[in-house]
């Protein structure tokens, strides 16, 4: 039996999509902090089982009879590594044969902002003893391409990134690892560095997005604190402005980018090209 923690999630809804593929449904459990968001995998068969990263209680229940679970790292930043030590410790009360938790690339040398948390979160999951697999999700290529309409609309594509290149891939991709991992017969490696094949500077997204709208749109890279201050002006959070502004930083200084290829060797097939992404999200 498979566990996928935060089920409804844009991640964990492409990760049971993939596993449908090659698991029987009933074999599945979408495990969800609100079961009536999973009323349409219940419908294909998957269990679902109410699932809070606080409440350890719920915690124990959905892991019940699991032999593998999947722990989708919380976005609720700063509070991340209680609730996944919460996870964790169900986890090891179940007895479960693997725990796969999705960290973030290069997480154990990592100067990105937001690194730290996964780094505390592997620490306690390999003090658990639980056998485990670290998937080191590199950038999601939409972190990017979901803000394309705005550049296109006012002209320019903004950021701190300077010459970095970012080895982004479709998060469809890191699911269809994760499933990779999950479906896997025998032992899986205790880390993968996962990241698209080819780096893009942002430089080189906005050209892209040049041509395939016939419009020049230039990048504009800002200082850290002037991009963050940006940010908050259109209406993010100023958490998640700092989150964003330090990520291209650290970007810039190759903080987002791996040339292993693991992530395109695990799926069987080369990861999105910016083109593709380009196209897709325009």
């Amino acid at each position: 039996m498979i566990v996928v923690t935060a089920a409804t999630g844009q991640l964990g809804r492409l990760v049971i999509a993939n596993l449908l593929k090659t698991t029987p449904a009933a074999q599945i459990v979408a495990a969800v902090r609100d079961p009536a968001k999973a009323a349409d995998l219940a419908a294909q068969g998957v269990q679902v089982r109410r699932a809070d990263y606080t409440d350890p209680a719920s915690l124990d229940a959905a892991f019940q009879g699991a032999s593998k679970v999947l722990l989708i790292s919380s976005n609720d930043l700063g509070k991340r590594v209680a609730q996944h030590r919460n996870a964790i410790d169900a986890a090891a009360r179940a007895k479960v044969g693997l725990l796969a938790y999705t960290s973030v690339l290069h997480a154990d040398r990592s100067t990105l902002g937001l690194a730290g948390e996964h780094r505390e979160t592997e620490e306690a999951v390999r003090a658990s003893g639980v056998p485990f697999s670290f998937l080191r999700n590199g950038w999601y290529v939409e972190n990017h391409t979901v803000s394309l309409g705005g550049a296109v609309a006012h002209g320019a594509l903004v950021g701190a990134a300077g010459e970095g290149r970012i080895s982004a891939a479709a998060r469809a991709e890191y699911a269809e690892a994760a499933a990779v991992v999950l479906s896997a017969a025998g032992p899986v490696e205790q880390v993968y560095e996962l990241a698209g094949d080819t780096g893009f500077t942002l430089a080189e997204l906005a050209a892209e997005v040049s041509r395939q709208t016939g419009k020049t749109i230039p990048f504009h890279n800002l200082p850290q604190q002037e991009y963050r201050e940006l940010l908050v002006n259109v209406g993010l959070p100023a958490a998640l402005a700092d989150l964003i502004a330090d990520s291209d930083a650290q970007a810039a200084k190759g903080a987002l980018f791996d040339d292993s290829r693991t992530l395109s060797k695990l799926i069987g097939h080369p990861t999105i090209s910016l083109e593709a992404a380009v196209k897709a999200a325009l």
